[in-house]
């Protein structure tokens, strides 16, 4: 069974980013999952863009950018000029006044348009949306910090969007709170790709080649 796996790298060793990322593209990690916060959409401060360009030059795999930041459109061409075709660019709707405006831009820059909906956000609010975007992230936690507690209730949300998704034109993507049981569970339905943070991949004193390999070799 294909599905994408993606690390989290505000849970990576920033004193040793470059290595990092080297030893996770050499363990078999499909993309980076980069998190900018601005500390007002959510009340932390993750990667910057700096870190994002960083890791941008330290590998040819694509980038998911994760964009928790108030008024994305002030700011999207500083990330859209620092990342490659076949990245992709999540924003928050509920961040933007006309989120379709930003979205565009993404889609205009060659990069792949991408929603993230936070567990309090309903599937009917972003329906619109779902329209031109590539990948809905679905937040199975609040968005702003790692290692937190999975929330049960935003299983509904899943199942409306797998509902959906063929029909819209759209994959989705799990983060926050991912362990192998909700791969096991959620790859066979349809969820494309999942966002290994704490709860899997990082700090867990295993080789990463070692986890993506167990991950990667489950039985479904």
């Amino acid at each position: 069974m294909k599905f994408e796996l993606m690390a989290s790298m505000m849970c990576a060793d920033f004193g040793n980013l470059k290595r990092e990322a080297e030893e996770l593209e050499k363990a078999g990690i499909d993309s980076f999952h980069i998190d900018i916060m601005d500390g007002r959409y959510v009340h932390n401060y993750a990667m910057s863009l700096n870190d994002m360009i960083y890791i941008r030059k330290a590998t040819k795999l694509p980038l998911d950018v994760h964009l928790m930041v108030e008024h994305p459109n002030n700011t999207i061409d500083l990330f859209i000029n620092n990342l490659n075709k076949g990245d992709t660019i999540y924003i928050h709707p509920e961040a933007e006044y006309h989120p379709s405006t930003t979205l565009q831009k993404i889609i205009d820059a060659g990069l792949i348009p991408g929603i993230a909906i936070n567990p309090g956000t309903s599937v009917e609010t972003v329906r619109m949306m779902l329209t031109i975007v590539d990948k809905v992230l679905v937040m199975s936690v609040n968005p702003g910090n790692a290692s937190q507690m999975f929330l049960p209730y935003v299983r509904q949300k899943y199942d409306e969007l797998l509902a959906i998704k063929e029909d819209m034109h759209f994959d989705i993507y799990w983060d926050g709170a991912c362990g192998a049981d909700k791969i096991k569970e959620y790859a066979p339905l349809g969820v494309k790709g999942f966002v290994l943070g704490t709860t899997l991949l990082f700090g867990k004193g295993k080789d990463y080649a070692e986890t993506i390999r167990n991950i990667r070799n489950m039985e479904f």
